[in-house]
């Protein structure tokens, strides 16, 4: 069973061109302690924040902006705003060619393309895969937002496109570095489905017939942050490692003394 998570000193702002915003303050660690609020949150891009978003999000007194967007995502979202004084920091966590025709099918394809290739529980196949490759492939990518966290990088914000898969597994990462429990991460990661939080399904074709409703239980599992993505990329920590533990030694090369360097960059005193 998933813990409430307490509220956290930041509140969430209602943001117009940024979705799916949070403060991940508040999350409890296996030893008592709590994230601290202000210190790491997650987002959408950030690519249509208006004034009034940008002037939120520079009173959080950001030290960088890690975007997880890849070439591709960038070309059709467009870059982040600027805000001042914030370093923005690309690490794309999928090659600007991977999937390129399957997410064009997506965007553009009629109902029988989207039958053949989502239907069947094929999508959230393609999801898990995802998940799992993301933690077998993206080591070298998740060890340096680490270090970067333990070094300098607070307060930061980790976004992707959504906000839900890649921001939300280095999110997954940097808490499981710190000691969060795991049902204290789940339940964050679930807050991606939120309706206001949720990542606007685009399609060329906007009429009816393109944005059915199966059209839409088709898509459904690509759009949605569901506990067994999660699940997944855990299992595939331990499968490939063992461990917890020697996954962030062995896979992403974190010392003792960076990993408690992260503890006490994000995290609170005991309650």
């Amino acid at each position: 069973m998933t813990q409430q998570i307490p509220q956290v000193p930041v509140t969430e702002p209602d943001l117009v061109g940024v979705r799916n915003f949070r403060d991940v303050g508040g999350l409890s660690t296996v030893d008592g302690l709590r994230v601290r609020g202000g210190r790491l949150f997650r987002s959408g891009h950030l690519a249509h924040a208006t004034e009034a978003d940008a002037a939120f999000l520079a009173t959080l007194g950001l030290h960088t902006v890690f975007d997880f967007r890849n070439a591709g995502d960038q070309k059709l979202e467009g870059p982040d705003v600027a805000l001042p004084g914030v370093r923005n920091v690309n690490i794309p966590m999928t090659d600007p060619a991977d999937g390129a025709e399957f997410w064009k099918m997506v965007r553009d394809g009629d109902l029988d393309d989207l039958r053949s290739a989502l239907s069947g529980g094929r999508a959230a196949d393609r999801m898990i895969t995802v998940y799992r490759e993301i933690i077998t492939q993206r080591t070298a990518e998740h060890s340096r937002v680490l270090h970067a966290l333990a070094e300098d990088s607070v307060p930061a914000l980790m976004h992707c496109a959504a906000g839900k898969d890649r921001a939300g597994l280095a999110i997954a990462v940097a808490l499981l570095a710190v000691g969060v429990e795991r049902d204290a991460i789940e339940a964050d990661y679930l807050k991606s489905n939120d309706p206001h939080r949720r990542y606007k399904v685009r399609r060329s074709n906007t009429s009816p017939d393109a944005m059915s409703a199966e059209v839409m239980e088709l898509l459904s599992p690509l759009f949605d942050a569901r506990a067994e993505y999660l699940h997944a990329a855990f299992e595939t920590i331990e499968e490939t490692w063992g461990t917890t533990d020697r996954y962030l030694e062995r896979g992403l090369g974190l010392s003792d003394g960076t990993r408690e360097r992260l503890r006490d960059r994000l995290l609170d005193s005991a309650v």
